[in-house]
Order: structure tokens, then C-alpha cells, then sequence
């Protein structure tokens, strides 16, 4: 099962062919005990004690495969996150403790029928982007030994790309979960902070921490951050995900921001691998908006040149007083820094943070996401050696200002580079549009099929992505005027939670006319018989919030049921017939958008 991912895994399940007992045992015989991705490695008896708890999980659900997901499939563990009954390193021999609980992520990944097969390596204390800060060796590159395998979350992307496990955790505080992922050729999901528990995991910034997900395709990343999202009243940064979340997609076509002036220190294979991704990118039909990253940029510096690093230090302050020589010296260095920092500095780095987070805001307000080169280059390990904390820092150029602006990234594969090494981009968005995420990075998937990490395989077709379907919580609203996105009233949407889910257009029985005398200029929509189709975009609102919105719908406008090209029925705008005397038909035009730029082009 090397290089299967979690459909192939519940296919052979599903079929019969594989009991979780064997393929534990055929996977144990594969392990190699000195790979330097693993701290630990279980033995077979407890992988097979494992797969027996699992058999026993699935009797006792009356052989209910949907109650177990992820029956029988194994995955790793970074080793700064429990899992019960196994030290726990954080990469530091000396620092290890044993944890009598699994962390929560982790709990909820066994209790949907995963596997443990692991611990993974990490740059020690999750600090740094390179993979080489361990006493348990360097992780090496998945397709070049002499290159960087990426951090802290080495191991983790490791054992993924090279196909031993479809999935595995990893940890991300300034791109360890997207770094790893770009430089072996596989997906990392970096979530909204607080969607996923981070109870059980030894902190780095514990106010910027993820656990992050590595898998081989989009699909399964979302399948397993689906597994481990959730509140926790344990966790004090954990956060409710707000209502209708998960059915968040970008508009059609999505408009993506791209560095006006792109990083990439002398690396002109990064660069055109790069601009063929762009291309890429334009094929599914996106447009490409250019924006000055400055801002974001001195945001990152926040993170190391600031006192977040003093963050790091509280997370090992006993163990760094009392056992310092057991701290890798460039670790040990960084999280020094911390030592000429006082309060007065932290108030005054927040305070700028916070101010930089607005035009941040506004920056990614003009557009769906941001879509970036991962890592600007790579480095190999000699040359890392040479200077460790200098070409480090260069590798977080379009990651360490994720988290602290409280947003959501997805790290996906873009094609090989000249050399032969894996380039990949990230699209990042704003908090809880983690679904929008992972809806895009499905249609990149289908749009630029990769093979799956290291091993060589062809990725299967990615799945369709249509609308999602409409929740038990909320109302499918189309909107026809103002209130389309990029339009005036918009916000009386996005203010209520709302979340886009399509465009699409009304049956041929409607006609639209431009209101007289109204303020925004907002168009109305009536029921004729003889009509033609007129677009439309569909919102899903929170039912909790509807009545606000519909008490606040000046006439002659109103909220009635609309008829949809395709039969459907949904709540949307409609007209008083007693408005349309001073009117002005519209309908030719198709759409209040496409009225509204042939009025600017002089040709209505």
C-alpha cells in the first residue's frame, strides 16, 4: 500500500482485500529503523495490538466502515505532539517526557480508526524551516539528498512524500507545515489558528501554533483536517468555527493577488518555475492582480526580529535555565534573543502589529486569496551549514506573516523546477476560509495533475468540486444588484457571515430594470413569462441572521422565491410591479454587472 492515498486505503478495506492486522504487518517489515525522519518508529506488536483495537472498533459498529473513516489507515506523528504512552522529544533527548494522554488532534484521528505507525523528527523546538536542527540527524530533501528536506516539520513531510503514510501532523508557526510540504512535493494545510486543538503539543508561539496536516493530495488533507477540527474547551485559543464555514468557495473566477515585486535572492529557477505556475493558475480562468507585499514583509520581521521570540522561550524557560548545553546552539541562539526583551517591547510589537494588520486586511480585501511561491528558493544542506540562520530566514519570505495575521494557507504542488527539485506555491485567505482554500487547490489538482510526493505515482483525478450542498442552518439567497460581490451592499452579506457559493442565472422568465432614483443605483427583478436568463450570484446566510437582513430591504424591493435556470427554487430579490413606470429594461444586458460596465463604456 507504499504511495496509496486514503480512497485507495478504504477501497482495499471496503473490498476485502486488506485487514488492518496484515497491513500493519507488511508495513513494519518495510520500516527502516535509521531513517532519519523517525525518532520512534512502534514496533510490530504495537501496531498490530493497534490494528486489533481497530477490528474490534469496526464489530462493535456493526461493520459500519462510515463510522471509522479512517479505519485501518496508518499515519506519523511530529514529535512535539503526545501521543499517549510515548515520550514525547520536541526533538531534545533531555527535555522528554511521557505524556499519559494523547493530544486532541491526535485522539480524534485514532478514534476515527487511524493508525500511529510513529514519531517524526523536527528541528528541535519547532524552530526553524530547514529541517537540520536535531540531534536525531538532518532530514535530507525526498528527490536530493544534498538539499534541505524543509521545517521544523521535516520528518512529517518526509515519511509522506516518500509514500510511507498517506497522511501525517506536523506543526506550523511560521510555515513548518508549508515549507516541508513545497520542498518534497506534497499538500500542506496550514489551518485557521484554533480550528484545530492544540492541547498536547509543546508550543512554540502558543499564539500563533497550528497543528498542520501533510497528505498527498488536497482531497486528503481536507479529509483529515476535517477529523481534527473542532472546539475545545481545554485549548484557551481554541475558537468555535463559525456557522456555515465549511461550504466557503471563492467567486468565479476567482481574482488571486500575486507579488507586484517577487523575492527570490539570485534564484532564477524558483523564478520561472514560478511564472509557469502563474500560468497554470490562468488556465482555470483566475485573474492575476498584482499587489505590493511590503506590508506583509515587515509583518514577517515581527516574528524574529521582534519579542514573539521571547513566545519561544517561555514554552522551555525551566529546561533552557537548567539544561542549556542540551539546546541545538542555533536554536539555542535564537530563542537567546529573548533575554534583552522586556514587556514595554511587547506591548509596543503588538500594537504595531495590530495597526499593520489593517492595511493587511485591506490588502487582501481586494481580492479571493493570495497566491505565492512557497519558499522564494531552496538551499542544500552544506550551504545551510554555512550560514544557518541567515538563509533560514530567507525560506519563511511568504510564510511567517501568515499567522500573525490570524489567516489560513494551503501549500500545493506547482511542477519541478529546471533541476529537477519540487516548486510549490501556497494560496493564503483570510481566517476560516479554509474550505474556500481547499475547493481552489482541488480545481489546481485537476487543472495541473502532479505525482504524488516522491513516489513516482500519478495523482488520481481530482473530484469535481460543485456547490456545496445547502446546511440544515442556513438560507441560499440570490442577489442580482448590489449586493453582488464587489458591489456597494455587499457587506450586508459578509457582515452577516454569509458565504458565496455560485454564479449562476434565473430561468428565462424574468425581466431586470434599472431603478429610478435609487440610492446605491440597485436594479429590480421581475416575473414576466417572457423574459430571458439574468445572472445571479447565490449566498448561503446563517438563518440567524436572515431576518435582519430581509427587515432591512428598502422597497420597492422585496424577498420572494426565484426560479433558477436549472429548475432550482431559492429565496432572492424581487420587484413591486408599481416601481417599473420610470424604469429602464435591462434585461438585454443579461446582468446588473454587465449593465452597469456597458453604461461606463458609454454603450447604455
Amino acid at each position: 500500500m507504499k504511495g496509496q492515498t486514503l480512497s485507495e486505503w478504504r477501497a482495499a478495506y471496503l473490498g476485502g482485500q486488506l485487514r488492518p492486522a496484515a497491513a500493519m504487518e507488511a508495513l513494519a517489515a518495510g520500516l527502516e529503523r535509521d531513517d532519519p525522519a523517525w525518532i520512534r518508529l512502534f514496533p510490530a506488536a504495537e501496531l498490530r495490538a493497534q490494528a486489533g483495537r481497530v477490528e474490534q472498533a469496526l464489530a462493535a459498529a456493526g461493520g459500519d466502515f462510515a463510522r471509522l473513516p479512517l479505519y485501518g489507515i496508518p499515519f506519523a506523528v511530529k514529535d512535539n505532539i503526545d501521543v499517549a504512552g510515548v515520550p514525547t522529544t520536541a526533538a531534545c533527548p533531555e527535555f522528554a517526557y511521557l505524556p499519559q494522554r494523547a493530544a486532541a488532534a491526535v485522539q480524534r484521528l485514532t478514534e476515527a480508526g487511524a493508525i500511529v505507525i510513529g514519531k517524526t523528527n523536527l528541528d528541535q523546538f519547532a524552530t526553524g524551516l530547514v529541517g537540520m536542527r536535531s540531534p536525531y540527524g538532518a532530514v535530507p530533501n525526498a528527490f536530493d539528498e544534498r538539499f534541505v528536506g524543509g521545517g521544523s516539520s521535516s520528518g512529517s513531510a518526509s515519511v509522506v512524500a516518500r509514500g510511507i503514510v498517506p497522511f501525517a501532523l506536523g506543526t506550523d508557526t511560521a510555515g513548518s507545515g508549508r515549507v516541508p510540504a513545497s520542498f518534497n512535493n506534497i499538500v500542506g494545510l496550514k489551518p485557521t489558528r484554533g480550528a484545530v486543538s492544540s492541547c498536547g503539543m509543546v508550543p512554540a508561539c502558543r499564539t500563533l501554533d497550528c497543528i498542520s496536516v501533510f497528505a498527498l493530495t488536497v482531497e486528503d488533507a481536507y479529509a483529515v483536517f476535517e477529523q481534527v477540527a473542532g472546539f475545545d474547551a481545554e485549548d484557551p485559543y481554541s475558537r468555535a468555527t463559525p456557522p456555515l464555514a465549511a461550504g466557503r468557495r471563492f467567486q468565479r473566477p476567482a481574482r488571486l493577488g500575486v507579488p507586484q515585486t517577487p523575492q527570490w535572492f539570485g534564484d532564477a529557477l524558483s523564478e520561472r518555475a514560478f511564472k509557469a505556475a502563474l500560468g497554470t493558475v490562468q488556465a482555470l480562468g483566475v485573474e492575476l492582480v498584482p499587489l505590493d507585499f511590503s506590508v506583509l514583509h515587515e509583518i514577517a520581521a515581527l516574528l524574529y526580529n521582534g519579542p514573539w521570540v521571547a513566545e519561544r522561550y517561555v514554552a522551555i524557560e525551566g529546561f533552557l535555565r537548567d539544561h542549556a548545553e542540551a539546546v541545538h546552539p542555533v536554536v539555542r541562539e535564537i530563542i537567546g534573543r529573548a533575554a534583552s526583551l522586556n514587556a514595554a517591547e511587547a506591548f509596543k510589537a503588538e500594537y504595531r502589529r495590530a495597526a499593520l494588520k489593517r492595511v493587511a486586511d485591506q490588502l487582501i480585501a481586494r481580492v479571493d486569496a493570495l497566491l505565492v511561491p512557497t519558499a522564494p528558493t531552496i538551499y542544500t544542506i552544506a550551504e545551510v551549514e554555512a550560514d544557518p540562520i541567515g538563509l533560514n530566514s530567507r525560506l519563511g519570505t511568504y510564510t511567517n506573516f501568515v499567522n500573525l495575521l490570524d489567516w489560513c494557507a494551503l501549500a500545493l504542488p506547482a511542477g519541478f523546477r529546471e533541476d529537477g527539485l519540487p516548486f510549490g506555491v501556497t494560496m493564503i485567505a483570510p481566517a476560516w476560509h479554509d474550505a474556500a482554500l481547499a475547493a481552489f487547490g482541488r480545481a489546481w489538482q485537476a487543472q495541473a495533475p502532479w505525482t504524488l510526493g516522491a513516489t513516482g505515482r500519478s495523482a488520481p483525478p481530482a473530484a469535481a468540486d460543485g456547490p456545496p450542498p445547502l446546511q440544515a442552518e442556513a438560507v441560499r439567497l440570490a442577489v442580482v444588484g448590489a449586493h453582488l460581490s464587489g458591489m456597494p451592499l455587499n457587506r450586508e452579506l459578509t457582515e452577516r457571515e454569509a458565504v458565496f457559493v455560485e454564479a449562476t442565472t434565473t430561468s428565462a422568465a424574468y425581466r431586470l430594470y434599472a431603478l429610478a432614483g435609487t440610492v446605491p443605483p440597485k436594479p429590480g427583478l421581475v416575473k414576466t413569462g417572457d423574459g430571458a436568463p439574468i445572472q445571479v450570484e447565490l449566498w448561503d446566510m446563517p438563518l440567524a441572521a436572515f431576518g435582519s437582513f430581509v427587515a432591512g430591504v428598502p422597497p420597492p424591493l422585496g424577498i420572494g422565491t426565484l426560479e433558477l435556470a436549472d429548475g432550482r427554487q431559492v429565496k432572492g430579490f424581487i420587484c413591486e410591479p408599481w416601481a417599473l413606470r420610470d424604469a429602464r429594461d435591462i434585461t438585454a444586458s443579461g446582468g446588473w454587472r454587465a449593465y452597469l460596465a456597458a453604461q461606463r463604456e458609454g454603450r447604455a
